[in-house]
Order: structure tokens, then C-alpha cells, then sequence
């Protein structure tokens, strides 16, 4: 008898589905709709959203939505459904919390379009990704962990990213800013700055990396400091206006900034290993929330084609709009599968393994969804027509936010480069 393979979804995944829908139903999109809050998700968003009088940030009244939705969602025992059991989530439970299932969950919000439950702008979601919490978890001392794990699930606690740099991005092996220990006492100071520190506004903690020893252009040497947002010489310089409004990304100067040993996080000099502990995990569920935000614009399409009658007959009828989609759509199907083949071989290995063994899948996944995510948007306009290019429909905000992830969590270029080198043997996904 011929072997078969079961490209369906566990049963359990499918009623965790179906339950997510249920709460969405029942206590999120009534939320979205009471007392105007539908304005900071229908043709008013951005304008919604933003405090034009404070520089871009964000409205109060726009996060405090999204933390009601948050409390909500927690309190159904969804929020923290990728976490360890320890910590409140079903991770290790029958494969609950896997990859796989992150995957297709995260897929599943995104087709549904824009809405309270799901808001990718942000990084809000019913189910809740934890990056961060990952870092914490996999480096941090007990002290650390208690302090910025629960903090973090009690939401007492938020945290910046400190990486990038106003002149280094992709290069951050050549980064300026510098942590030098001081005698005696053994505390670091640390001088330089930082750029695209997202959540500053409300930020509790910062993540700094700085070179503590080493050459520039040496992974080797970079350290991860945990530095408490008002420690004296972080100074805001200014929020940077994006595509998408409001703004949160600070930049970020470091004068003379004093901490203690006990604020490195992870081991002196190995840094860059806890800047990566979540990089396959959020670039594989990043790509997961373009596909499924590539599904959302493609099914609109067709359905407004065939519901829109220019010169008397359907506009799907024409094959100038149905080939684009035939091929959009055969991408997300095709795509799709590398996702949840990707994703289930990442919960069969060890942590420390996906990079050596699937790094180049990962990123496959990762810069194809954005890309596909946005040529999907761009399409969607021009199906819709006047229509597509107006506020009214989703996909203008679809298209300027995930252009932002053909650039986030590695670029593009990089994410191909890295690709290559497995490809012409230069690295070895057998390792």
C-alpha cells in the first residue's frame, strides 16, 4: 500500500480555531463597535489614532482599547496561548503553542482583515506574541525573569529593543554605541545611540546593546544590557513619522548611562545569540500574518469582480483581472504549505537547531509572505478602483504596513543573502 502524507490541520487545532472565533464574536467586535471605537479601524483610522498635538504617538484613547481587548482576551485564557504552562499559556501541551499552531492561528486572524482583535500596526493580537518574554526566558537571571516575565504579563512592564542605530541597521556587528566596565565597582557606562526604539513612549525597560570588547564587524563582543527607561542620559531625541501613523519609534541618545553588572542579560560578549533567541520564531509567524493578510485582499478582489458590472457584465468576466489574482492566489496556496512544513519542523528540533537546519526556510517564508502581501494590497487598489485607493477599504493601510516588514526583522536583501549561502554552500543547512 502506498504511504500517504496529512496535509490536514489536528483536530484540536481546528476547534481552538473555531473557539477563537467564538470569543471574537462575543466579546471583541461588540467592543470594537461601542461608543464610536469603530473609528480607529474604519476610514478614520489613521487620523483616530494618532495625537497630532503630541508629536504622532499614539491616542490614550486608542491604547486604552487595545489594552480592555488585551484584559479581555486574557482573561478567556487566549492572550498567553504561546507561553510555557509556567507562565499561563499551553506551550508543550499536545503541541498547543507550537509553531505550527501559531502559524496558522495567525493566519487565520489575518484573512479576516482589519479589527480589534488583530491589529498587526501594533502587534496586538487576541493571541499574544511574546518576543521579548522569549529573550527573558531563554537568558535571563530568576531575578530577571521574575521581574520582567510577570511584569510583562501583568502588563507593568514594557520593553524596548535597542539594536539598531542611526548609521548601522543590518550591520550591527559595527555598531557605535559602547558599554565600558568601570573599576571597582564593576558597573558599566554605556555612550551612543539608538534608532527605531519601538514602544519608547510607554517603555518601563530598554534592551541596550553595546560593544563591550571585540573588533567592529565581530558577532563576538556585543551585550545586552537591561536598562530602566529613566536611568539618567537616555534621552529621547525625536519620533520618527512613518508610513503609517501614529509613531512610537524613538531615536535614542546614551550619554554617560550608568548600570550595574547584574543589568546584562545573558552571557558578556554573546549578546547578538539573545538579540536572536526569537528571530525564527517571530520571522515564521510574521510571515504567517502577510499571508494571511495576502488571503484577505485576494478574496475581497474576487469577490467585488464579480459583483461589479462595468459595461453590463461582471468584471471578473474580464481576464486581465483574473489572471493577477489566478496567480496571487496560487502563490498563498503555495506558500502556505512551506509555512506549516517550515513551522512543523521547527517543533521537532531542539531551539538552538533551527538556525543551522531551517534558517534558510525561515527566511524564504519570511521575505516571500511581505512581499506577496504587498503585491496583494497593490492589486486589491486597482481591482477596486477609485474605491481601492480611498481610506474606505483596508487595503491602502494593508499595503503600508507590511511594506514596513520587507525591511523589519532582517531586510529583504539580507534574508535572500542568507538564503544564498545555504543555496551555493557557503552556509550548510545540514549542519
Amino acid at each position: 500500500m502506498a504511504s500517504t502524507m496529512n496535509f490536514n490541520l489536528p483536530s484540536a487545532l481546528v476547534d481552538y480555531l473555531a473557539r477563537l472565533d467564538s470569543f471574537i464574536e462575543r466579546e471583541i467586535t461588540p467592543l470594537q463597535h461601542e461608543k464610536d471605537n469603530n473609528r480607529f479601524f474604519d476610514h478614520r483610522r489613521e487620523h483616530a489614532r494618532t495625537d497630532w498635538d503630541r508629536g504622532g504617538l499614539p491616542q490614550d484613547e486608542w491604547e486604552e482599547l487595545l489594552n480592555e481587548a488585551t484584559t479581555r482576551a486574557d482573561a478567556a485564557g487566549l492572550w498567553r496561548f504561546s507561553l510555557p504552562k509556567e507562565y499561563g499559556g499551553q506551550n508543550e501541551e499536545s503541541g498547543r503553542g507550537s509553531n505550527l499552531w501559531m502559524a496558522v492561528i495567525r493566519e487565520h486572524l489575518a484573512a479576516k482583515g482589519l479589527g480589534l482583535f488583530n491589529d498587526l500596526q501594533t502587534e496586538h493580537s487576541v493571541v499574544g506574541n511574546f518576543p521579548d518574554v522569549i529573550m527573558v526566558q531563554h537568558f535571563g537571571s530568576e531575578e530577571q525573569k521574575k521581574e520582567l516575565i510577570l511584569g510583562r504579563l501583568q502588563r507593568n512592564v514594557r520593553i524596548t529593543f535597542g539594536l539598531t542605530e542611526p548609521g548601522h541597521g543590518s550591520d550591527a556587528t559595527f555598531m557605535d554605541t559602547k558599554a565600558e566596565r568601570r573599576e571597582g565597582d564593576g558597573s558599566y557606562v554605556i555612550n551612543g545611540g539608538k534608532m527605531w526604539q519601538t514602544g519608547m513612549h510607554k517603555a518601563t525597560h530598554c534592551f541596550i546593546f553595546a560593544r563591550t570588547s571585540g573588533k567592529d564587524g565581530e558577532a563576538k563582543g556585543i551585550t545586552c544590557f537591561v536598562v530602566p527607561r529613566h536611568t539618567p542620559g537616555i534621552k529621547v531625541e525625536s519620533y520618527e513619522w512613518t508610513l503609517n501613523m501614529p509613531t512610537d519609534h524613538a531615536t535614542v541618545s546614551l550619554t554617560n548611562v550608568n548600570v550595574p553588572a547584574s543589568a546584562i542579560l545573558g552571557p558578556l560578549g554573546g549578546g547578538l545569540a539573545v538579540a536572536q533567541a526569537f528571530v525564527h520564531e517571530n520571522r515564521i509567524r510574521q510571515a504567517a500574518s502577510s499571508l494571511g493578510a495576502a488571503v484577505y485582499c485576494v478574496n475581497q478582489s474576487v469577490a467585488y469582480a464579480r459583483k461589479r458590472r462595468p459595461f453590463g457584465k461582471p468584471l471578473a468576466s474580464n481576464q486581465a483581472i483574473q489572471f493577477p489574482l489566478v496567480e496571487l492566489a496560487t502563490q498563498c496556496e503555495m506558500l502556505r504549505l512551506l509555512i506549516r512544513k517550515t513551522a512543523s519542523d521547527m517543533d521537532r528540533m531542539p531551539h538552538i537547531e533551527v538556525e543551522h537546519k531551517l534558517g534558510d526556510k525561515v527566511s524564504m517564508c519570511n521575505y516571500w509572505a511581505n512581499r506577496l502581501c504587498t503585491e496583494a494590497a497593490d492589486r486589491a487598489i486597482q481591482v477596486h478602483g477609485g474605491l481601492g485607493y480611498s481610506r474606505h477599504c483596508q487595503f491602502e493601510h494593508i499595503w503600508r504596513h507590511h511594506r514596513r516588514y520587507r525591511i523589519t526583522e532582517g531586510s529583504e536583501e539580507i534574508q535572500m543573502r542568507k538564503i544564498a549561502g545555504y543555496l551555493f554552500g557557503y552556509l550548510s543547512s545540514k549542519l
